[in-house]
């Protein structure tokens, strides 16, 4: 694209620019990496000469915090997907089962709040439908920071707890299912452009909590995307105005994973490979009962430790579906 092109579309320039900067940081990391490993190496070579041990644990505790951001930046290496450093919608739908699975879904929702907390991500909720006895129907979670796509895109799939219902008076065992769709967020009018053509804005009364004003009033806002059936509703702001911007900006993101899985497809075509039909496979499994267990199907990934997984300590689950990919993907 010719300079000029490129500055009569802002959009896209500043898609490039952003690009530019994480660029920017990592060569700088790299290279302050490099600046104080070698002399870390100096030191340890001058003490050795000269058969001082005073400074062997300042020297082993510094090499340590090295190694630790070299592991870091070797995972930041992983993300190879065009769209792994962009920011996450995350999506939360309770399957049938009605409160088992709705309160199964806010039990999910916490994990990945807490995952964000713990992480120094943030994590602001966008939509939320509360379920009528216990737990949500839905929730809609925006998920900042580097590589969040990159790192969440593997909780794409359908979550599976067992355990003894705290709603059935005879404690019995219950399956609950929660579908958690990851979306990349979308750069306004750069990666996915929707004609005004093609869309169908209907506007209605906000309902839930939310004040008078969101109830007598038609603040909130659903989008219909004609050509591929996409609805979108987004009803939690006061303003018509900033819901149908949200709303938009979610379209563009379910937009935009609709290419990313064709993608997928023709890349698993072309390598001869068969893979399932949409994102409805069963990825994890939580057993709380007759035994503790969380199991990732696609890696065989374990921990024996439930609690703390729904607690938000998911890395292990995170990790090792990055490491699945290594050599599979251009």
């Amino acid at each position: 694209m010719a300079q000029q092109d490129l500055w009569d579309d802002p959009a896209r320039a500043q898609g490039l620019l952003r690009k530019l900067s994480v660029l920017k940081e990592t060569i700088e990391t790299w290279k302050d990496l490099e600046h104080k490993t070698n002399s870390l190496l100096d030191l340890a070579e001058e003490c050795q000469r000269a058969g001082d041990n005073f400074m062997e644990n300042e020297i082993q505790d510094e090499a340590d915090r090295l190694l630790s951001i070299l592991k870091d930046l070797e995972r930041d290496l992983m993300f190879c997907g065009e769209y792994d450093s962009r920011n996450a919608i995350l999506s939360l739908h309770a399957g049938a089962g009605g409160t088992e699975s709705q309160d199964w879904a806010q039990i999910l929702q916490r994990m990945y709040m807490r995952w964000a907390e713990k992480n120094n991500y943030r994590a602001d909720v966008l939509e939320i439908s509360q379920g009528e006895a216990a737990g949500i129907k839905s929730a809609t979670i925006e998920i900042k920071g580097k590589n969040a796509y990159g790192l969440l895109r593997s909780e794409h799939g359908v979550h599976r707890l067992v355990r003894l219902s705290p709603f059935d008076a005879d404690h019995a065992r219950h399956t609950s299912f929660v579908l958690i769709e990851v979306l990349p967020e979308a750069e306004k009018d750069v990666d996915i452009k929707v004609s005004p053509d093609e869309i169908k804005i209907d506007t209605f009364r906000a309902s839930g909590p939310g004040g008078q004003h969101m109830q007598k009033t038609s603040t909130a806002v659903r989008v219909t995307h004609l050509p591929t059936g996409i609805v979108v509703s987004y009803q939690s702001e006061r303003s018509q105005f900033q819901n149908k911007d949200i709303a938009l900006r979610i379209l563009q993101s379910r937009l935009l994973q609709l290419e990313v899985t064709r993608k997928a497809e023709e890349m698993a075509r072309l390598k001869g490979e068969r893979i399932e039909a949409g994102w409805g496979s069963q990825i994890r499994s939580y057993v709380l009962q007759p035994y503790k267990l969380v199991k990732d199907h696609r890696t065989g990934y374990e921990s024996g430790n439930p609690v703390a997984v729904l607690d938000g300590e998911i890395d292990g689950f995170l990790d090792a579906y990055l490491h699945s990919l290594i050599g599979q993907e251009v």
